[in-house]
């Protein structure tokens, strides 16, 4: 899909998107910054919410291909694409990078833990589906 004029999505978004869809990205090279531009691409191209969908459907498939579908983690997947949503909401004209320089918090692997106890994030229910903050409230998304 070629989507850059109207979303900002670049061709190497793409190609990072392709790599990821189609398993070329080893588990080991995943890391944060990499979820975050996942959910960004796909903020960008489908919108918050249809986003959400195709985002835990890909890291559950990625998990699971990587011998470690027991480790999804559903509150944490759908926190992280609700604060790049709200990144994008703030700075809807940013590429990626720009964003990360815009909104810092986001490489904080420890911002969701403002929100949950380390034991409710860590709890299965929280891996099996979204369950509230027990600490403090998520501020509201702008739509």
């Amino acid at each position: 899909m070629k989507s850059e004029g109207r979303t900002g999505v670049t061709p190497a978004d793409e190609q990072f998107l392709a790599a990821f869809t189609a398993g070329q990205i080893a588990n080991q090279d995943f890391h944060h910054r990499d979820h975050l531009r996942l959910a960004w691409i796909q903020i960008r191209r489908l919108g918050l919410a249809r986003a959400s969908e195709a985002v835990t459907a890909a890291i559950r498939q990625f998990a699971a291909r990587h011998g470690h579908g027991d480790r999804y983690h559903e509150t944490m997947t759908r926190f992280w694409l609700r604060v790049v949503g709200m990144g994008i909401a703030r700075h809807p004209t940013l590429p990626f990078d720009a964003l990360l320089v815009a909104e810092p918090h986001l490489l904080d692997k420890d911002l969701p833990y403002r929100h949950w106890s380390r034991e409710r994030m860590g709890s299965d229910d929280a891996r099996r589906e979204w369950v509230e903050p027990d600490l403090r409230l998520m501020p509201t998304t702008a739509s």
